[in-house]
């Protein structure tokens, strides 16, 4: 029994994962904070940031994504496959870190492992499809309007399409348009959950 007691003392402390916001019912982790944060700057490129400014606003992300998770279930929205995410995954590792080796390295680097990465990707792919299906349909760019947009932004359209032709260009400014319109309509959305939504954060940094 002396020394079991005496390991128990001696073992390094573990630092328990504790509850840092709760959005109505749903918890969110200091934990939960930080592996969305770097696997976001990994994914983005981006150096490993843990600073406090950096977990507010992924906090505040966090919480936005509890309100999507929501409305997916609620309307039974598709989740992206792991076959999804693993071709996503192929390809970074290939565009970016060249080598299985190299992909690990930054793995360590991040604090990450490759199903925290295969994962973020395939909630990503997820949210990009609920926001089409869920707030494209709402979305009529009219003729006159995607006409405008291309008299007058015809010099960046064809920086970005320098091959397209008049209509290919004009199918350009109508997808631009579109996804404009797309996430005005999303950020309102947000908003209002926003307002509606009984946040509490246990943890002070973050409010």
């Amino acid at each position: 029994m002396l020394i079991f007691l005496v390991a128990l003392l001696l073992a390094a402390p573990v630092e328990l994962d504790r509850i840092a916001v709760v959005v109505n019912h749903d918890l969110i982790k200091a934990s939960d904070i930080n592996r969305d944060l770097l696997a976001t700057q990994m994914l983005n490129g981006d150096p490993p940031n843990l600073s406090p400014a950096a977990r507010k606003k992924d906090a505040a992300h966090l919480i936005d994504q509890i309100f999507i998770r929501e409305e997916i279930r609620a309307g039974d929205y598709p989740a992206a496959s792991e076959e999804d995410a693993d071709k996503e995954l192929t390809k970074l590792i290939a565009d970016r870190y060249k080598t299985q080796a190299n992909f690990a390295a930054a793995l360590k680097r991040y604090q990450l492992t490759e199903a925290d990465l295969r994962e973020q990707f395939r909630w990503q792919l997820t949210v990009l499809r609920f926001i089409d299906a869920r707030f494209r349909p709402a979305v009529l760019i009219t003729d006159d309007q995607a006409n405008k947009y291309y008299a007058q932004h015809l010099a960046a359209l064809k920086k970005q399409n320098p091959k397209g032709n008049e209509d290919d260009l004009k199918m350009d400014a109508r997808d631009i348009l579109t996804s404009e319109a797309v996430n005005k309509l999303l950020f309102e959305w947000l908003d209002q959950h926003r307002h509606d939504a009984k946040v509490r954060y246990l943890d002070g940094s973050l409010a």
